[in-house]
């Protein structure tokens, strides 16, 4: 059973989720429709999805899925599939690993950061008071990147640990 088929209560509460967690999606600097399209995907117990079923399980227009399927394609969050014989492409959630590949790319932002900042701290020299500043940035980024990197690396092993743990519970 789909979402959409689902009991208005039960679709009613995910929905309230949906665009509680896509606020905070939108709030991290993801665009609205995406940011509904992926809470959706996520959190919704089907396993893929035309454009239509987006469209009907989130009460928008089909013209307002396309564009955000398109952005989540590109960054990985959905795969584009298309079963044979039918002429409707299919979105899946791409969720093995889903979180390391995030993490992933925000580590790669984390370093242009960090990049720019060390420019800055060799033009402007570390005796000045912004030069100082750029300096304990660069710090902080180079610690973040290094925490996140590791909590990337020990992931797999902690999430058996987990599930695990879990299973026991």
């Amino acid at each position: 059973m789909t979402r959409v088929d689902a009991p208005r209560e039960d679709r009613a509460t995910l929905l309230r989720f949906v665009e509680r967690f896509a606020l905070v999606l939108r709030e991290s600097g993801m665009a609205p429709m995406p940011a509904r399209v992926f809470a959706y995907a996520l959190a919704d117990d089907a396993d893929r999805y035309t454009a239509a079923e987006l469209a009907e399980g989130l009460q928008v227009s089909p013209a307002a899925i396309s564009g955000a399927v398109r952005q989540l394609v590109q960054i990985g969050f959905l795969v584009r599939e298309r079963e044979p014989g039918t002429r409707s492409d299919l979105y899946v959630l791409d969720d093995e690993n889903l979180w390391t590949r995030f993490t992933g790319a925000e580590l790669s932002a984390l370093q242009r950061l960090e990049d720019v900042v060390a420019a800055g701290i060799d033009l402007i020299g570390v005796q000045r008071p912004g030069g100082r500043r750029l300096a304990e940035t660069r710090e902080f980024l180079a610690f973040l990147h290094e925490v996140l990197a590791d909590a990337v690396a020990r992931w797999p092993e902690e999430r058996t640990r987990r599930a695990v743990r879990g299973s026991a519970g």
